[in-house]
This record gives C-alpha cells, sequence and structure tokens, in this order.
C-alpha cells in the first residue's frame, strides 16, 4: 500500500471518529433539547463534575443507543442529530445510579439503552414525540427485572438526612442537574444551563424559569430535603426547555407545564413511585394535547 493511500485510510479514519464524537455529544445534548456539540460536552462536563464513572455510563448508553440505531439502519441524519443518544445517555446514569456494577449490570445497561431506542422510533411511527419517555419505560422494565431475579444488584437507597430550612440556590441549581440525576454538586446544574446558553439563550432562560418556579413549594412543604435536592424541580425544568418559543402563549403554555409536573411529581412521591421524568412528560403530553384540541375545534368552527 502506498503512502497517498495511508493517508487516505488515515483521514477517513480520523474523520469517522470525529464524527462518532459529535454524535455522542449531541446525544447528551438533546437531554436539554440542544443539538450543538458544545452543549453536550458541557452536559458531559457536569455530569463528571459529579462522578467520572457516570459520565462514562452515560457515554456507553449513548454508544448503545446510537449503535442500535445504526444497526436497525434507522434514518442517518437523525443519528447524526444526537436523536436516538439522549434516551441511551440517561439508561447509563440511572443504571450507575441505582444498581452496582459488574458484568450483568453492562449486559442489562445495553440491552436497556438498545430497548430505549427501539422505543423511540416506536412512538415516532405513532405519530407521538416521546421525549423521555422511552428511558422512563426502559429503567421500569429494568428495575423489575433487577427486582424480580437479581435483587443483589440493587443499591440500597440513602437515608435523606433532616433538614430545617429552603437552600434557595441549592435547590435551583439541582433542580437543573437533576434533569441528568445529578444531585450531589451545583457545579452540573450551572454547566447545564451553560450548555444550552452556547446554544439557545432563549431555551436557557425557559430552562431557569422552570427551575425558579417551583421554589414556591418551599412555602407550602416541610419536606426540605427533598426541596433542596432539586426533587421538585427539574421536571419543570424539562417541560419549559420543551415547549420555549418567542410567543407569549409560549410562555404560558410552558409555565402550566411546570405546575402540571409539580403536581405529579408530589403525588408521586407520596406514592412511593420512582417518577423519573414521567411528570415531564405526562404534564407537555396534557399541555400540548389541549392545544391541538383546541386549534381543531376552531377549525372545525370556521369550516
Amino acid at each position: 500500500m502506498g503512502r497517498g493511500a495511508e493517508w487516505v485510510f488515515l483521514c477517513l479514519y480520523c474523520y469517522g471518529m470525529r464524527e462518532a464524537v459529535v454524535i455522542l455529544l449531541r446525544g447528551v445534548g438533546q437531554v436539554l433539547f440542544r443539538r450543538s456539540a458544545l452543549s453536550g460536552l458541557l452536559m458531559l462536563a457536569g455530569i463528571a463534575a459529579g462522578s467520572w464513572r457516570i459520565a462514562l455510563l452515560a457515554l456507553c448508553g449513548n454508544a448503545a443507543g446510537n449503535l442500535t440505531a445504526r444497526l436497525c439502519r434507522y434514518p442517518v441524519q437523525e443519528i447524526r442529530d444526537g436523536l436516538y443518544g439522549f434516551n441511551g445517555t440517561l439508561v447509563g446514569i440511572a443504571v450507575g445510579i441505582f444498581f452496582r456494577w459488574g458484568w450483568e449490570t453492562a449486559l442489562l445497561l445495553v440491552a436497556a439503552s438498545a430497548l430505549a431506542t427501539l422505543s423511540v422510533r416506536l412512538f415516532a411511527r405513532c405519530r407521538l414525540q416521546g421525549f423521555t419517555a422511552p428511558f422512563i419505560l426502559a429503567v421500569w422494565m429494568l428495575s423489575g427485572v433487577v427486582a424480580l431475579w437479581m435483587p443483589e444488584l440493587r443499591v440500597a437507597a440513602e437515608v435523606a438526612l433532616l433538614e430545617a430550612a429552603p437552600r434557595w440556590f441549592r435547590a435551583f441549581s439541582l433542580g437543573v442537574g437533576q434533569t441528568m440525576l445529578q444531585g450531589t454538586t451545583v457545579v452540573a446544574g450551572v454547566l447545564f444551563l451553560a450548555g444550552m446558553a452556547v446554544d439557545d439563550l432563549r431555551s436557557a432562560a425557559y430552562a431557569a424559569w422552570g427551575a425558579l418556579l417551583p421554589l414556591a413549594v418551599a412555602f407550602v412543604t416541610t419536606d426540605y430535603a427533598a426541596f433542596n435536592a432539586g426533587l421538585y424541580g427539574y421536571n419543570g425544568v424539562l417541560c419549559a426547555a420543551a415547549l420555549a418559543g418567542p410567543a407569549g402563549r409560549d410562555f404560558a403554555r410552558a409555565t402550566v407545564a411546570v405546575l402540571l409536573s409539580v403536581g405529579l411529581q408530589w403525588l408521586g412521591m407520596r406514592w412511593g413511585i420512582l417518577t423519573l421524568t414521567a411528570p415531564f412528560v405526562l404534564s407537555v403530553w396534557m399541555v400540548t394535547g389541549v392545544r391541538k384540541l383546541a386549534t381543531r375545534k376552531r377549525c372545525v368552527l370556521k369550516s
């Protein structure tokens, strides 16, 4: 093989590696609806600020989701946009937090990430925007499998210490960080917001509003441990980011969805449900569903 051919293969290899890295980073960024690889890099740094091991597992789940999409020959542009990586990213994080690490857990991570990717396509064929629903379903199923057949893999839940007062900045920042299950450092939330801001300031402002509004819960609850951990705010961040738009009605819809998500999260926590991001998904589905019904009704009246 000549030197010229070697350079060609080297360039092709480097280009392929670069594209793979960009796809992975976009898959991280898409958790908060950002396609930018720089956004994904900042968010990955936020995850690593809490735990480098969790950051690696996030990338593993991301890669497994994208590989599944490749094998299933899903649209190449959608893969390049990171749309088949963000649910896998969340699955990888959840596996690292909820289960002990071992070869069985590694297999479960790959299987759950692949299942999440297949679910993304299923939601698309049903013409329903799934958001993080594939991640939720995959982790719920994974938790059931582990509880029934591999209970030794479960990590015992930490007992939350009682807290006597709200810690406003911590609650705000962890409300953003908990969108990717990051509840140990405020740095994660700051980097997540920065990742959104470098790509779209409006989206970052909406996300900040989604974290600020649930802080009002502090005036009606005494469970300051959950409040300070950001557990009332992260679904609101996702709702606001998902419904961000330039019009006043967009802001109104986002606000309604945030309030709905807080109520659903409160109910889920009270009933002992592993809610993950289900309050976000349900709230946005309800708000967008009402909007579609209202639009259809206006069209019928005009005709």
